[in-house]
């Protein structure tokens, strides 16, 4: 069964870091491209970064450019999402997907609030 599950999530200060975790179970995550998508309250789902599996190029939404950085261990089978300097805007459910599955994870909830 092909499953994506992220971890990571919680509550933080504006300024603070957290580290996003998506671990694929079902299929090798070499051979797939992976996105990080966020969605914040009464707003639609939107890309924040992805990350290629042929050569590790890395896309980014201008909104986290700087800020964010993917990255992922095919020996984990894990796709990262680091996120540096979060605001109150970044505050958003944060899943990960594969397109060529059609696979999203459940999410994780990510707040930065003083």
């Amino acid at each position: 069964q092909v499953q994506l599950v992220e971890s990571g999530g919680g509550l933080v200060q504006p300024g603070g870091s957290l580290r996003l975790s998506c671990v694929a179970s079902g299929f090798t995550l070499d051979y797939y491209n992976i996105g990080w998508f966020r969605q914040a309250p009464g707003k639609e789902r939107e890309g924040v970064s992805c990350i290629s599996y042929s050569d590790a190029s890395t896309y980014y939404a201008d909104s986290v450019k700087g800020r964010f950085t993917i990255s992922r261990d095919n020996a984990k089978n894990t796709v990262y999402l680091q996120m540096s300097s979060l605001q109150p805007e970044d505050t958003a459910v944060y899943y990960c997907y594969a397109p060529r599955l059609g696979s999203w994870g459940q999410g994780t909830q990510v707040t930065v609030s003083s």
